[in-house]
């Protein structure tokens, strides 16, 4: 396989007085736009290879959120204007008089999502949803095809992907506890907390302060002492998991924006702003790390929904991501990495344009001298893009 142009550089370490981190939990309407474009595209993935034996050109990537309106109250509420989604983007829609029902796999993969992921919402009748995929263009499909034929993965986009590693401390903590709090059992253990959590951490030196969002279910709630009561415990579950992540002082507020004089409070009824307060697109959220990290590289690529076979938007990204890492665990001397590949259309997704590696080393160590480890480590990513593609397919792979 030939190697792509590899630049090696020097990450110079950057001011690190300030930190900022966010996630948006799965309930976020962005983060719902994310999952619903990413499991269109998978089930459409398994029914091109069901039905033809092999995975067909499509870009789902495109859907939005139209929050609805509701009337949230303790122990009860409801949803009186549904949340409208809708799934766009070009897929392959027949082949030879087989029609491909695309319109049901986008329906039955969301409404199995949205029951699996938001426990207090009913998903099919809080939620409306409109499939709106077209018939791709005949210059991408005849490229996709064309890779098809041959056996070579053809970028269908000039693209690129970055990632970096290892995660900082405070990346790593963000991460944890939106992990631990969708993690938990949502029914039975504090189950009015919702989905919709958004996570704002701030590091200024050695001063971490955490900013919770988290959307309140009134059913689960008799009243305003009850839900105090919810909030403390969430901050309380918060400041547990800084102390475990090494951040014993944590400050932690959590729906900073409640006013109690007015009665203000950030109660739901389904868990999600979407009901009412916010609206949501694919590719505004969080990065295939599951992050939104400012201080870093990061691409504006909407990974999710993207085909896995030929988009390096999706391909790259994750692709970066690992090459990083693996050049971090596998290069002693190198204590942090940042990785950027970019694509040509056409050319061969294991082939890309260029690779840019920046190395962050030990003692002051040049990186050119580690450029044999680094290119072995990169030709060996490369020549692994079928088995990401599988990974992808197989939906082991996380891109929000």
């Amino acid at each position: 396989m030939p190697m792509p142009e590899l630049v090696i550089s020097r990450l110079d370490p950057v001011a690190n007085e300030v930190e900022v981190v966010e996630r948006k939990g799965v309930g976020h309407p962005d983060t719902i736009c994310d999952a619903l474009a990413e499991t269109l595209s998978r089930n459409l993935c398994r029914d091109y290879l069901n039905r033809f034996g092999q995975i067909l050109h499509h870009n789902v990537d495109k859907a939005l959120l139209c929050g609805g309106r509701a009337e949230p109250a303790f122990r009860g509420g409801r949803v009186i204007v549904p949340i409208r989604i809708f799934l766009a983007g070009r897929a392959i829609t027949s082949i030879g008089g087989e029609v491909v029902p695309i319109a049901d796999i986008a329906l039955d993969g969301s409404r199995a999502w949205l029951r699996s992921n938001l426990h207090a919402l009913d998903a099919e009748r809080d939620v409306c949803i409109e499939t709106v995929v077209q018939q791709g263009s005949q210059d991408l499909q005849g490229l996709f095809a064309r890779g098809g034929a041959t056996g070579v993965l053809l970028a269908n986009d000039t693209s690129l992907g970055v990632g970096h590693a290892p995660l900082s401390p405070v990346e790593g903590f963000v991460l944890a506890i939106e992990k631990q709090l969708h993690g938990r059992d949502r029914l039975n253990e504090q189950p009015a907390w919702g989905e919709d959590i958004k996570i704002m951490a701030v590091r200024n030196r050695d001063r971490l302060m955490v900013t919770v969002a988290c959307a309140m279910i009134g059913r689960f709630l008799a009243d305003t002492s009850r839900y105090l009561e919810q909030r403390d415990a969430l901050a309380d579950c918060v400041r547990e998991c800084a102390r475990q992540h090494g951040f014993a002082g944590c400050e932690v507020a959590v729906n900073a924006a409640d006013d109690l004089a007015s009665g203000s409070i950030y109660l739901t009824v389904t868990g999600t702003s979407a009901e009412a307060g916010d609206d949501g697109q694919v590719g505004r959220g969080n990065r295939i790390n599951g992050l939104i990290t400012p201080s870093r590289p990061m691409s504006l690529e909407a990974a999710a929904g993207k085909n896995p076979v030929s988009h390096v938007g999706k391909i790259y990204n994750v692709l970066a991501t690992r090459m990083a890492e693996a050049i971090v665990s596998s290069i002693p001397e190198v204590s942090s990495a940042h990785c950027l590949i970019v694509s040509k259309i056409g050319a061969a997704v294991s082939n890309p344009t260029l690779v840019h590696v920046k190395l962050a080393t030990q003692d002051g160590m040049p990186p050119d001298r580690l450029r044999g480890r680094t290119e072995e480590i990169t030709r060996d990513h490369l020549t692994r893009v079928p088995e990401l593609i599988s990974e992808l397919v197989a939906g082991n792979v996380h891109v929000f």
